[in-house]
């Protein structure tokens, strides 16, 4: 054999001699395909397993996603917001009378409807004087004491104080009114003054009148606590700034309270 066809039977046995076909070269479906793949997808980096390289490829598709959206808001034209007006407390009293005006309702009842009887309870309130004048009128109930008589042949104070005689006045607050009463057990109103003018050693009768009678009047401006007041058919211990305090009527405790009347004279004992 000749040179020649030794060397063209070795080149049509060789595997890296393609058969070269004359003519058009048809490329199958796949080819076409992968011509039209991205390179960054067509050829991932070697070495890494296809659970990477689709990891990969999801990441990449959510940045192509998220990234313009992020822009887009940052891109929102700046009249999107708009502030809400400012209204004056007028304004919205006037909103809220239009509200409930358009808002009204009207019921009609029935003419022969019968109204239904609402009872509520009672509540009264108790001021601290008045339970310190009952609390004093249970002690004083059953009074074992020194009566006027008594105070006139021993008197406790002898020597008299206007200042005194209020000081003495009050001791007996929250006494109960007993009509012809002249001891802490209760009082009427002449008994009362009596008991306490028996204290500094004066006598005075059990009447109002003849109480006024033993006084010297005085008058109104020159009036100070200790003074007696003398009311139509009734009296009291003068407490200065148009008050006095007096054993009143049935019912009522020995208490300071206003003047009520303005036919009043003032007297004063001691003098």
């Amino acid at each position: 054999m000749s040179q020649v066809g030794r060397n063209n039977r070795r080149h049509l046995a060789s595997p890296e001699a393609p058969h070269r076909v004359a003519g058009p070269v048809e490329t199958s479906a796949s080819e076409n395909t992968a011509a039209d793949i991205p390179a960054a997808f067509a050829n991932p980096a070697p070495g890494r397993s296809p659970m990477q390289r689709k990891s990969s490829i999801l990441s990449t598709a959510v940045i192509a996603i998220i990234v313009p959206g992020l822009f887009a808001t940052v891109a929102l034209p700046a009249y999107a917001y708009t502030a809400a007006p400012v209204s004056t407390a007028a304004d919205a009293t006037k909103v809220l009378q239009d509200i409930k005006q358009s808002n009204a309702q009207t019921v009609v009842v029935d003419s022969s409807a019968k109204p239904t009887a609402v009872s509520r309870d009672a509540f009264s309130a108790t001021s601290s004087a008045e339970v310190q004048r009952a609390a004093l009128a249970v002690s004083y109930a059953a009074y074992t004491g020194p009566t006027v008589a008594d105070f006139l042949k021993n008197p406790p104070y002898p020597s008299f104080s206007l200042d005194q005689v209020v000081a003495v006045a009050l001791q007996y607050q929250g006494v109960p009114y007993v009509y012809g009463g002249a001891t802490p057990s209760g009082f009427d109103c002449s008994g009362y003054i009596m008991f306490v003018y028996a204290q500094f050693g004066i006598a005075l009768p059990h009447s109002s009148s003849g109480i006024g009678a033993a006084g010297t009047p005085i008058s109104t401006a020159d009036a100070v606590p200790g003074d007696i007041v003398i009311l139509p058919g009734h009296a009291g211990i003068y407490m200065g700034n148009g008050q006095f305090i007096d054993s009143g009527d049935y019912g009522s405790v020995i208490h300071v309270r206003a003047i009520y009347d303005s036919n009043y004279y003032i007297v004063r004992l001691g003098i």
